[in-house]
Order: structure tokens, then C-alpha cells, then sequence
């Protein structure tokens, strides 16, 4: 019997892949909001305050879409290429 299986059956290691990947998609949205939050509130609030001017609140907005449009085209090559590579094995 293997040690690392525990003696798990097929659905429970099923059952627990999926709950490795929910867990891996959690930490990997809160990164990129966290990443996501930093660099545009570097790049678009000079003086923090009270509030957020028009003109901020405009590059927040704009800097976010940007980012996860960014995002969203490495996530999509990434997973592209994982497949490409695993075709060609």
C-alpha cells in the first residue's frame, strides 16, 4: 500500500485534489488582489487621505482593468503551454 495514499480510496483522493485546488484558487485570488491593490495604489494615490479625487478613483479603475486584463492573458498562455507540454509526453 502506498504510505502517501493513506489507503485513501479513488473518490476520497478525488474529493481531495479538489479541495488542494479550491484551496491553491483561494490563495491565488487573494494574491493578485493583494498584488493588484499595491501597485495601483502606488501608482495612482500620491497623497492618501480622506478620500479619493475623480482623477483617482479614474486611474484606480483603469490601473485594475489593465492588471487583470494582464493577468488574465499570462493565466490563459500559462495553462495554453502546461497543455501544449503534457500533449507532446
Amino acid at each position: 500500500m502506498d504510505s502517501l495514499s493513506g489507503g485513501l480510496t479513488s473518490s476520497q483522493k478525488d474529493e481531495l485534489m479538489d479541495q488542494v485546488k479550491q484551496q491553491i484558487a483561494v490563495a491565488n485570488a487573494q494574491e493578485l488582489l493583494t498584488k493588484m491593490t499595491e501597485k495601483c495604489f502606488k501608482k495612482c494615490i500620491a497623497k492618501p487621505g480622506t478620500s479619493l479625487d475623480s482623477s483617482e478613483q479614474k486611474c484606480i479603475a483603469m490601473c485594475m482593468d489593465r492588471y487583470m486584463d494582464s493577468w488574465n492573458l499570462v493565466s490563459k498562455t500559462y495553462s495554453l503551454r502546461i497543455q501544449k507540454e503534457r500533449s507532446i509526453m
